[in-house]
């Protein structure tokens, strides 16, 4: 819920592992109330040199701040996410100051997906796919599906995916950022 009240809804992020490949993408959208705003947003930043890849849901002003914090642990940890991860998570739900922000993260390598929470939550999905934001959900079941039934490349599935979630969620456009580890 933004400050004056009306309720800020966007986005679609989704990440996906296959054969040591990831990928990760997210929609341009930025909804205000019943209005979209924004279409061709950009959610997705590389860290840690480029070999993280990190998109966010909520607000950016907020998930800029927990980007930068959370590409300074991948630097004090040497790349390690997991690692990286939950001392963010601890601090995020810790700190007075960060308590506050308002954003969910999603993180890929090339050999880890983890979803990163204000509340303390870093999840690791069993097979590697992450979907957050108000589509993340449907992007998530369709990456799932094209996964078990296709011999797509991880950029394809995302890309599909977010098609197919933006056709269903009137929080998520078709203007997409894709970016491959």
């Amino acid at each position: 819920m933004g400050t004056s009240g009306v309720m800020i809804r966007s986005t679609t992020i989704l990440a996906v592992r296959r054969d040591g490949r990831a990928a990760l993408g997210g929609d341009g959208q930025v909804t205000l109330g019943n209005t979209a705003v924004k279409h061709d947003a950009n959610k997705i930043r590389r860290l840690c040199g480029g070999k993280v890849l990190c998109g966010f849901a909520g607000s950016a002003a907020d998930a800029f701040a927990l980007l930068d914090r959370f590409d300074s642990k991948l630097e004090a940890f040497k790349g390690n996410m997991r690692r990286a991860a939950i001392e963010l998570a601890k601090d995020w739900r810790t700190d007075r100051m960060l308590r506050r922000l308002e954003s969910l993260l999603a993180a890929v390598d090339h050999e880890t997906s983890l979803i990163i929470s204000g509340s303390g939550e870093v999840i690791e999905p069993t097979d590697g796919v992450v979907g957050i934001g108000s589509g993340g959900m449907y992007a998530a079941s369709a990456a799932r599906a094209l996964l078990k039934h296709s011999a797509l490349p991880p950029e394809e599935i995302v890309r599909e995916s977010l098609l197919i979630t933006a056709g269903i969620c009137i929080y998520t456009n078709d203007h997409l950022t894709i970016e491959t580890l």
